[in-house]
C-alpha cells in the first residue's frame, strides 16, 4: 500500500502525543497515513508490551490510519547502524510515502533524538539503488522529512492548525490508558503519568495555535529550507 504520509515513532504513543492532530487532519482530507513504531516500549515503567500493543491498536482506529507496524528494535538500546537503517529503509520503500514525520531532533529521552537521526539517514539510504533491503523493494526517497516536537521546547519552523482535530488527538492519547494519569492506578508515577502532563500538552498546543491565529497547533522542524512557488500556499 502506498501511503501519503508515514510517521515514525521511537515508542508507541510518541506519534499520538506529538503529531496526532496533524495525522487526523490529513486523514480527514483523504490522505493515507501510517505509523511505524521503532520499539515496543518494553522498558516503560507502566503497563506491559501486550497492553501497549492493544492501546496502539485502539489509538490507530481512533486516528483512522491505514497501517501500523512495529520494527521491534531494542527500547533504549537501538543504534543508528546498518541493521536498523536497513529495517527503516525497507519500510520507506514498502510504503513509498511522499512525506515522513519523525521524532524530535533532541529530547529528554535519548531514543527520541536517536530515532530522528535513524529515520533521517534511512531516508537517504532508501533512495540508493545499490542498497539492498530484505524485501528487495525498489528504491524510494520521500519528498520531505519533518520532525515533530516532544517534551523539550524547540522553536518550530512551521505550525499545523489542528483546531478541528484536538478532540481526536486527546482521544488517541487517552487510548494509552496505562501510560497516563489514572487516580485508580497503583503503578509508579512517571514523567508522563503526572496529573498535569496532559494539561501541559494542551497549553503548548494552544500557544502554538495562538502564534498562527488559531485555537490549537502542532509544531514541526525541518532539516532543509521550505520552498513554495506560490505565495498563497503560505496563507
Amino acid at each position: 500500500m502506498k501511503l501519503d504520509i508515514l510517521v515514525f515513532a521511537s515508542h508507541p504513543d510518541d506519534a499520538e502525543l506529538s503529531c496526532s492532530g496533524t495525522i487526523a487532519s490529513h486523514v480527514a482530507k483523504g490522505k493515507k497515513v501510517g505509523i511505524v513504531d521503532l520499539t515496543k516500549g518494553e522498558l516503560g515503567t507502566r503497563g506491559s508490551i501486550e497492553l501497549r500493543e492493544k492501546e496502539a491498536l485502539a489509538a490507530s482506529k481512533i486516528l483512522g490510519i491505514k497501517v501500523r507496524e512495529n520494527l521491534e528494535l531494542a527500547d533504549g538500546f537501538f543504534e543508528v547502524n546498518k541493521e536498523s537503517l536497513l529495517k527503516v529503509a525497507n519500510c520507506i520503500r514498502k510504503y513509498q510515502p511522499e512525506i515522513i514525520l519523525g521524532n524530535a531532533i533532541n529530547d529528554r529521552h535519548p531514543d527520541h533524538g536517536k530515532g530522528a537521526k535513524l529515520v533521517e539517514e534511512a531516508c537517504f539510504y532508501s533512495g540508493i539503488k545499490r542498497v539492498v533491503t530484505v524485501n528487495a523493494f525498489a528504491p524510494w526517497r520521500p519528498k520531505a522529512l519533518y520532525h515533530y516536537i516532544q517534551s523539550n521546547y524547540i522553536e518550530p519552523d512551521f505550525i499545523v492548525d489542528i483546531s478541528d482535530f484536538w478532540h481526536i488527538k486527546e482521544k488517541s492519547i487517552r487510548a494509552f490508558k496505562s501510560q497516563f494519569y489514572d487516580p485508580k492506578s497503583r503503578e509508579p508515577e512517571t514523567y508522563i503519568s503526572k496529573p498535569g502532563f496532559l494539561e501541559f500538552l494542551m497549553s503548548r498546543s494552544k500557544m502554538w495555535g495562538q502564534a498562527i491565529g488559531v485555537k490549537y497547533g502542532e509544531g514541526f522542524t525541518v532539516n532543509r529550507k521550505l520552498g513554495v512557488k506560490y505565495l498563497f500556499d503560505l496563507i
